[in-house]
């Protein structure tokens, strides 16, 4: 770890504050969750999840659905046809390798193999698959969605063209104990101040260290 880096994380774990893991979910629920959250706000996926296991009280339940029944319960989630089809897939195939829809024998792969396994699903990248290990398990990986790619790069801790990219050069980046609570925060930070279209690049207390800031500003 680069001493930038290293002042990175330090002042984002200053002023946002270390966040302890716990675990978000069971691992079938986080990934069903989280394809729900691809392409759409929290606050929406959310409300599709809620809605889901309201209606399907076990994952059996919801395999045994129609696929247009289960696109019209996660309809606020949106591509809810495509979602739809995906989840129920995803599930199907658990069943028919390992005999029930269940996920928790992940915690004795090692981080790369369940990474892979979790791939090989349909509409499940590695982001999903990421958030899957690290909410379910405190696996050290950083999944990386729109605003930790968009931070990453106008700090100057990458440069990179793709979330996939930026999340494959954060593993050896980031500290392994590091991870979920530098995933946490730096969302935090790209919601609050480093935002997408109008960064408050002047509030900043990373702004001395920023490439980003020491471009458009020329300081």
């Amino acid at each position: 770890m680069t001493t930038k880096i290293s002042v990175f994380i330090s002042r984002i774990n200053t002023h946002y504050g270390e966040q302890k893991w716990t675990r978000w979910r069971e691992p079938v629920g986080e990934l069903v969750r989280t394809i729900l959250s691809q392409n759409t706000t929290d606050k929406n996926s959310l409300k599709a999840y809620a809605n889901l296991i309201k209606k399907y009280p076990t994952w059996e339940d919801l395999i045994l659905a129609e696929e247009k029944e289960i696109a019209e319960i996660i309809r606020s989630g949106g591509l809810a046809n495509i979602k739809a089809k995906k989840i129920k897939k995803a599930l199907i195939e658990i069943k028919q390798q390992r005999g029930t829809i269940d996920l928790e024998f992940l915690a004795n792969f090692d981080v790369q193999k369940a990474e892979e396994y979790l791939v090989s699903f349909d509409g499940v990248g590695p982001k999903t698959a990421a958030c899957v290990l690290i909410f379910s398990f405190n696996f050290p990986i950083m999944p990386v969605d729109t605003h930790v790619h968009r931070v990453c790069n106008r700090l100057g801790m990458v440069s990179t063209k793709s979330r996939e990219k930026t999340q494959e050069l954060m593993k050896s980046l980031i500290p392994s104990e590091e991870m979920y609570n530098f995933h946490l925060n730096i969302i935090e930070h790209g919601r609050k101040v480093c935002k997408a279209g109008k960064p408050r690049c002047s509030e900043c207390f990373l702004n001395d260290l920023c490439a980003f800031y020491t471009v458009t500003t020329g300081k």
